[in-house]
């Protein structure tokens, strides 16, 4: 409100009278195709997300949907912590293998394991991640590492090994690999990481979220291994 630099004080009773009768184009994480998605339903001010049926916004948007919900009302229960991403620059894994390989299905399986295990480690922590990093380290002990800048926050395993199969095929160089790892760089706090939502592929966002949260909680209560990819059995 008072860019670049000042500061305005908002307090939850002017919500109503500052906020609401903004355009939703004016609230944080909503971009174009989100503003024609919301159009469509009759919502242009923050007032009409505030009062919407939040069925209505999760089924057309996902949890974000909620999100934004709760936000043009002025609510937030987290809790401020301004060292918390002091604490959280990166969450990573790497896997050292037996032998100098060279069989690149062996190696993507690793880094499909790797990914997996990035996902689970930034879900713990409400992170979503907006940087993947490979590293390679070669049978001679040299270290390569690249990284790939996102167009949007993920956290899922296909999300994150998409990221890292780009980079093993554009920068591995064909020698014998010791070592490989998964690093996710750019952490945001999962619950106000937004997604600026594509015409063609919200749909799909928002259907797939359920399964995604029913997958989780089967890992959590018996392990990783209780669901596996078709990658994964092969």
């Amino acid at each position: 409100m008072k860019k670049p630099l000042g500061i305005t004080i908002l307090r939850k009773r002017d919500v109503p009278k500052v906020l609401w009768p903004l355009e939703i184009r004016e609230m944080h994480g909503i971009g174009k195709a989100t503003t024609e998605k919301l159009n469509k339903l009759e919502i242009y001010t923050i007032e009409d997300i505030a009062k919407a049926n939040e069925g209505v916004l999760k089924e057309t948007l996902g949890i974000v949907g909620a999100m934004m919900k709760e936000r043009a009302n002025g609510i937030d229960n987290r809790p401020v912590d301004p060292h918390k991403y002091d604490e959280h620059k990166s969450i990573g894994n790497s896997s050292t293998f037996s032998k100098d390989m060279t069989e690149e299905a062996l190696i993507l399986e690793k880094l499909f394991q790797l990914s997996s295990s990035v996902s689970r480690r930034l879900k713990e922590q409400h992170f979503t991640a907006g940087n993947i990093q490979l590293m390679i380290k070669y049978y001679d002990r040299k270290l390569v590492t690249r990284s790939r800048k996102l167009p949007n926050p993920i956290v899922e395993t296909e999300d994150i090994f998409s990221a890292v199969a780009y980079l093993w095929k554009k920068h591995w160089d064909g020698e014998p690999v010791r070592l490989v790892g998964v690093t996710a760089h750019d952490l945001t706090e999962r619950t106000t990481a937004m997604k600026q939502l594509d015409l063609f592929s919200y749909e799909e966002d928002a259907k797939d979220e359920p399964l995604m949260e029913i997958v989780d909680k089967l890992q959590d209560k018996y392990g990783e291994k209780i669901i596996k990819k078709g990658c994964e059995l092969r």
